[in-house]
């Protein structure tokens, strides 16, 4: 059973996408999982650090292992490829040239620029370091992506994370934590839109409370 999505613009997927908790066994094709980890890793990252990694789990031991940590939840098990969003909280103590590099390259960043960015991107995460902030800015940075090519998804947080570790090998790294589980794949189902309350009620104008943003 499926949806046909079809091309979809943004808003059109923002619409119509539900969380899917059955999924048919049909493989995701490897070039179509290569252009959805392409898209999500587009997603902008605090001080450009990129510090996060996707793992894309589709193996027998691992779905079962994700199945595990998840408390049996069907998603990871029934879904071809859960895809395991990584956030790393020391990334920025590494070398970050090949990201400058880039830039300047494209002619986006000058020399200037990067000497003062990079002296910047240390204070501020030093400040983070300070504040006991790493993790939580590191996993904020590792959820920020989407997906619209007519494959179903389901983000997951209900989860182990020591148990997910393990699952994707990383049970021993202290300075990585799981920010996100998303199984991906072809839905077994179709789940209905179950309503949203208005934007009078949810949006205000610059004070909690206040006259509802927008036209009425």
């Amino acid at each position: 059973m499926t949806q046909d999505t079809g091309s979809l613009t943004v808003p059109q997927a923002i619409r119509i996408r539900r969380s899917i908790r059955h999924y048919l066994p049909d493989p995701v094709p490897e070039r179509q999982l290569a252009e959805l980890l392409d898209l999500a890793l587009e997603a902008p990252s605090s001080w450009n650090v990129q510090a996060r990694f996707i793992v894309a789990v589709s193996d027998d031991e691992g779905r079962a292992a994700l199945t595990r940590a998840t408390g049996g939840q069907p998603h990871p098990r029934e879904a071809p490829v859960t895809l395991v969003f990584v956030a790393a909280d020391q990334a920025w103590r590494e070398d970050l040239s090949d990201i400058y590099d880039r830039a300047r390259s494209t002619g986006v960043w000058s020399e200037r620029f990067v000497s003062g960015f990079s002296r910047a991107t240390l204070d501020f995460q030093q400040d983070l370091e300070r504040r006991g902030l790493l993790r939580e800015y590191a996993v904020k940075d590792a959820v920020i992506a989407a997906t619209s090519m007519g494959l179903a998804t389901s983000p997951m947080n209900g989860w182990d994370e020591q148990e997910v570790k393990r699952a994707i090998g990383v049970g021993d790294r202290e300075d990585l934590h799981i920010a996100m589980l998303l199984p991906v794949g072809r839905p077994a189902e179709i789940r209905a839109h179950p309503g949203r309350r208005p934007r009078a009620r949810q949006a205000f104008t610059d004070r909690y409370g206040h006259a509802g943003a927008g036209p009425r």
